[in-house]
């Protein structure tokens, strides 16, 4: 079983709704086509709401209508903005988010709203999505404007906040800004938003997960896979010191894209340089347990 953690998709836009590069959203056939290729069984299908830097929105009803139609292989999220409703730190999102977990929507995601991250409309929104018991999947940003993404400093101050504010909540942290504080940077400021590369001095990121049991780790994109690749002896003993709080994943959002982290986790398990339980709970068990899939009770 292998369960990716973070891939986007969307329904067929006209040609002229792209990104400037050209590239866009694979369609559910598309991506249904992809994971077939690698291997992959299920996906957590991520949205866009927020309008920072996004061609295109992808709203909860549509992945629930996508996922409603291949209901073995797609499994929802609900992306929210936190200035809906109010635009206000006193908004409702009960309410909603209640209906949307009721459809379906296992995850609010992918967070992406260009505030503080700890904004007081991102704590609003973070206390009604731990009451619901809604992880969120949050993508950090290296500066306001500009980009899409939670603010967050070097050494993600921030994100502390949050997660001793809300200890309830998980977070599924993800991003370059995230990833990259797995070490210790001789220059955060250039280096957070992009890839850094070397042996990993270990840095903040250990750390919050050392102490904060309600911080996850999603390991799609090119800054998950980085932070774990980059320095091979690092990689696998982080992967199996979290391994309860790590989960696979792609971010698969162009078509087509290459997925080196594929090979490379398949890879870790046959060589043993991962224990074949570690690497079960990154696959698949973790996703299960915190999204309430009930496959290990098959």
């Amino acid at each position: 079983m292998l369960i990716d953690i973070h891939v986007h998709c969307c329904r067929a836009r006209d040609p002229r709704l792209t990104r400037p590069n050209d590239s866009r959203y694979p369609t559910p056939g598309e991506l249904i086509a992809a994971m077939d290729a690698h291997g992959i069984d299920k996906a957590l299908c991520m949205g866009t709401v927020s309008p920072a830097c996004r061609y295109t929105v992808v709203p909860p009803e549509e992945l629930l209508e996508i996922a409603a139609e291949h209901p073995d292989r797609l499994i929802p999220c609900c992306p929210v903005d936190p200035r809906w409703l109010t635009n206000s730190p006193k908004a409702d999102f009960r309410p909603m988010l209640s209906a949307y977990k009721e459809l379906g929507c296992r995850c609010i995601g992918e967070y992406i709203p260009n505030l503080p991250l700890d904004d007081p409309m991102n704590l609003n929104l973070f206390a009604q999505a731990a009451e619901l018991g809604l992880p969120v999947t949050i993508h950090i940003a290296p500066r306001l404007g500009g980009c899409y993404g939670l603010v967050d400093e070097p050494g993600l101050p921030r994100l502390e906040n949050v997660l001793r504010a809300f200890p309830e909540l998980v977070l599924l942290g993800h991003s370059q800004p995230f990833w990259a504080e797995i070490a210790i940077m001789d220059d955060p400021e250039s280096q957070r938003a992009g890839y850094p590369n070397g042996p990993v001095r270990p840095g903040r990121l250990v750390r919050l997960f050392r102490e904060y049991p309600n911080l996850y780790g999603d390991l799609s994109a090119g800054s998950g896979f980085n932070a774990v690749s980059r320095d091979p002896e690092f990689g696998y003993a982080f992967l199996h010191e979290f391994q309860d709080r790590l989960l696979f994943g792609t971010d698969i959002a162009n078509v087509p894209q290459e997925l080196p982290i594929v090979g490379w986790f398949r890879e870790a398990r046959e060589q043993g340089w991962i224990t074949p339980e570690t690497h079960e709970k990154i696959a698949w068990r973790n996703a299960d347990r915190l999204l309430g899939l009930g496959l290990d009770s098959d």
